[in-house]
């Protein structure tokens, strides 16, 4: 199945869900309603045709002064038809949230956990949803776009020097 085909079939069955279809240099994305995203994942994976049976990457884009501030973006294989799928989906800010697709991709956990942890987005049922590399109590998110660069004075403490 072809790019094109492919594309066709995903806005033949969602329809006003699938909001734009983007290809550049052979990278084709498509920015779908974040209410839908387990539907739409769901049908991605288990399509005959389709099978894109593996989630390669969650990440996210804190675009600062949009009114959704934040993109959830889902990268996505298919080994039958040998092709690359960005998912994106667009949050608003309060509070930043989208539905989990663990259940259709178990290897979402880690990527999820991930972009929780340093975008502060919250992926609602997701069975495990906890820091992966800031301690549980530190309150901030590196990644977005307010955190300084420097990162801030006094917020987590620093290992003693070796004597």
């Amino acid at each position: 199945m072809d790019q094109k085909n492919i594309t066709e079939k995903i806005k033949a069955k969602f329809g006003e869900s699938v909001f734009e279809i983007a290809e550049f240099r052979g990278d084709v994305s498509i920015s779908v309603d974040p209410n839908k995203i387990v539907e739409i994942a769901g049908f991605l994976k288990n399509d005959e045709e389709l099978q894109f049976v593996m989630c390669k990457d969650v990440t996210a884009i804190d675009w600062a002064t949009r009114k959704n501030r934040f993109t959830v973006v889902y990268h996505i294989y298919s080994f039958k038809n040998n092709f690359n799928l960005r998912i994106k989906a667009n949050i608003s800010e309060e509070p930043p949230a989208i539905d989990s697709v663990t259940s259709v991709w178990r290897s979402a956990n880690w990527y999820e956990r991930e972009t929780y942890d340093m975008y502060g987005i919250s992926f609602r049922n997701h069975p495990d949803l906890r820091r992966m590399y800031m301690p549980e109590g530190f309150e901030y998110h590196p990644l977005r776009k307010e955190f300084p660069v420097l990162g801030i004075p006094g917020s987590l403490p620093l290992p003693e020097k070796p004597e």
